[in-house]
């Protein structure tokens, strides 16, 4: 199920007109229109306004289970990469310092992760 389809199913589940979806998140009623019908895929910030609007987790876009969705093992262990241990002090370290920098050094962060990642990926196909 695409996302549209899930943003008007969880609005008619609600017993919700578009108008009333506008109201609430401050979106067009046409655009709100377009995502439902697939002709617009919407950003993140959008995501989280229709489910602030629609007074739902944003997985539920995503997630057709009950409840949480669950976590997902990322690493070859299958244990969840910082969830105790050195992992995990290195991760609340992480998340300390990317909390103090400004959004154009996290931005340089994230390309030279990419960059990093890139070459390694091409160094295991040699």
């Amino acid at each position: 199920m695409i996302v549209g389809e899930r943003i008007r199913a969880l609005r008619e589940k609600k017993k919700l007109t578009r108008g009333d979806l506008q109201e609430r998140t401050g979106l067009q009623r046409t655009y709100i229109w377009r995502v439902e019908n697939g002709y617009t895929v919407p950003a993140i910030e959008t995501l989280e306004k229709f489910a602030r609007g629609l007074n739902v987790p944003i997985y539920r876009f995503f997630y057709e289970g009950k409840g949480r969705p669950p976590l997902v093992p990322v690493n070859e262990s299958g244990s969840l990469w910082g969830a105790q241990g050195e992992q995990k002090k290195m991760l609340r370290r992480f998340r300390r310092c990317l909390g103090q920098m400004d959004e154009e050094q996290r931005s340089l962060l994230a390309h030279l992760a990419e960059e990093m990642a890139r070459r390694a990926d091409q160094k295991r196909k040699k």
